[in-house]
């Protein structure tokens, strides 16, 4: 007979928390090319100046490469500030990891993830991206237990 796992813990959802999930979800895009569709923007709308049309559409497209330049720019804290402006800031996440998959549940969030839905586990440095069809969760390994990581690190192995 096979040994079932089950782990359970809790985790507050805290500045921390959501900092290290988008350092560890989010690509790093620091480079020149991250700023393309900004300079694409602003170089219409400077473009436009030399024409006939509205001069409210001109300014319209720069301000718009300048608003984008910025979320560029500042794509983290922007983020950071939205969690942390949500309902579910501060609040305690109780997490199970078990046979079936991995579930969590607070006030607001109920949420399972069945490990027959996971295309791919990505270990980063500091967790887990967990990839399914609509999208990918971030498990931190701050939360697991020696044995939780090595049972998710199974579950990275392709079954034959």
């Amino acid at each position: 007979m096979e040994n079932s796992f089950h782990y359970s813990t809790e985790f507050t959802l805290d500045k921390s928390h959501y900092d290290e999930c988008y350092s560890e979800s989010m690509p790093a895009s620091t480079s020149p090319k991250a700023y393309i569709k900004a300079g694409a923007f602003m170089l219409f709308g400077i473009a436009l100046v030399f024409t006939d049309i509205n001069r409210y559409l001109v300014y319209f497209f720069i301000g718009l490469g300048i608003i984008e330049a910025l979320h560029v720019k500042y794509h983290k804290p922007w983020y950071l500030m939205r969690q942390m402006m949500s309902k579910a800031a501060g609040n305690q996440v109780t997490l199970i990891i078990n046979d079936n998959g991995i579930h969590t549940r607070s006030d607001y969030v109920n949420h399972s993830i069945e490990w027959a839905s996971v295309n791919n586990i990505s270990v980063t440095e500091q967790g887990f991206l967990i990839a399914v069809k609509n999208g990918k969760s971030y498990i931190s390994k701050r939360c697991l237990n020696q044995e939780a990581i090595a049972f998710i690190l199974t579950k990275t192995v392709p079954s034959s």
